[in-house]
């Protein structure tokens, strides 16, 4: 009995001491809000009871035992049996100066190269090897970047729509941040980067419909429909955001992570039109909770056509697996539906630079993965 006891207490102490870990980290990673900070967010006509809420709300989430069957056992090919082509981008491209014609290089994810009237703008920069807080467990990159993070030089702007670990990278925002390059974020995300040591005037934190100036270039935080949250303690603690960049020659959108909503429909008529979007098609549903936050491929060249956009560049694919769909339904789906919708869709490999104002050949590389 004696021995029971002593079992008993070693097991409740070793529990006690895990939760007390997972709560610790779970802090540790939240975003911490205060001041100023925390008083524009609390102004928000999108704040709350203490977090931010969407225009259209989402479905009530449900877990199921058929949806945690799926995760564990789904016969999905969630992640590509062969290697991904990757063009790797040559050695210096960076170091000179910014073309004025629009151009874009999908980095991998939701992370895009895009140059425009002589500025070079990154949209959530992901270089690490893993979406996650530890890069030794968490989704892990199926392909190399096409630029190595030592090469990531003379970027004038940053624009990121959230804090989630596959949008906000923490060792791509410390490398930037030493060279001056200026960050904008939904409001709240400042937080996490004045806690990697951003210097405060390279962070820019605005509310849907504010916007700034970069030189001739001016960037507006749109709104969209999604969620935040990065530890245990800050679910929506933090805004997220569409972005649009508006230049004397050209204009792009970028939708960042987000379901559908008419809010879409004016964002083009306020900016529109554009003459590239940016838009996520991967990681949705199953379930109607999942794909008010995460939009079917079918509803994202809708979004491309709402915004007024003249090219859709697809994202938030072929680079992490984070959904229960085969790697590469995404982009079959977009381009059947950008088929059907009379959209044009740019299918550019990783790492290969597009120029949205001249016609591009359009290759179907994921059918030669397959």
């Amino acid at each position: 009995m004696k021995l029971w006891k002593k079992v008993s207490i070693g097991i409740s102490s070793g529990v006690l001491v895990l939760i007390l870990a997972v709560v610790s980290i779970g802090y540790a990673l939240s975003a911490h809000i205060s001041g100023v900070r925390l008083a524009r967010a609390e102004a928000s006509p999108q704040y709350r009871d203490g977090g931010f809420v969407n225009i259209e709300p989402q479905a009530p989430f449900e877990l199921t035992w058929d949806y945690v069957q799926e995760q564990l056992f789904g016969d999905q090919q969630r992640e590509p049996r062969w290697p991904l082509p990757v063009v790797m981008m040559e050695p210096g491209y960076l170091s000179i100066d910014a073309p004025t014609e629009l151009r874009a290089t999908w980095l991998g994810h939701s992370s895009v190269l895009v140059e425009m009237d002589g500025y070079r703008i990154l949209t959530d920069p992901m270089l690490s090897e893993r979406a996650s807080p530890f890069q030794f467990f968490g989704p892990k990159r199926h392909h190399p970047p096409p630029l190595a993070l030592e090469a990531l030089e003379n970027i004038n702007a940053v624009v990121i729509s959230h804090n989630h670990y596959d949008h906000l990278d923490e060792a791509t925002i410390r490398h930037l941040a030493g060279q001056g390059t200026r960050f904008f974020v939904p409001l709240g995300v400042g937080a996490h980067l004045e806690g990697w040591d951003v210097p405060p005037d390279q962070i820019i934190e605005l509310d849907w419909w504010q916007q700034e100036k970069l030189g001739d270039l001016t960037i507006v935080a749109t709104p969209t429909r999604h969620y935040s949250g990065r530890g245990l303690f800050d679910f929506n603690a933090a805004l997220w955001a569409s972005w649009s960049i508006l230049g004397p020659t050209s204009r792009v959108f970028y939708s960042g992570d987000t379901g559908y909503s008419k809010v879409f429909g004016e964002i083009g008529k306020r900016f529109g039109p554009f003459d590239l979007d940016i838009i996520k098609i991967g990681s949705y549903g199953p379930g109607q909770s999942w794909r008010d936050i995460h939009m079917t491929p079918e509803e994202a060249v809708q979004v491309h056509l709402d915004v007024g956009g003249k090219a859709m560049l697809p994202v938030h694919w072929a680079t992490f697996n984070l959904a229960l769909h085969d790697w590469d339904e995404p982009i079959l789906r977009a381009a059947t539906a950008a088929i059907e919708m009379n959209a044009i869709l740019l299918t550019p490999k990783l790492g290969e630079t597009v120029l949205a104002d001249r016609p591009n050949t359009n290759d179907r590389w994921w059918e030669e993965v397959r």
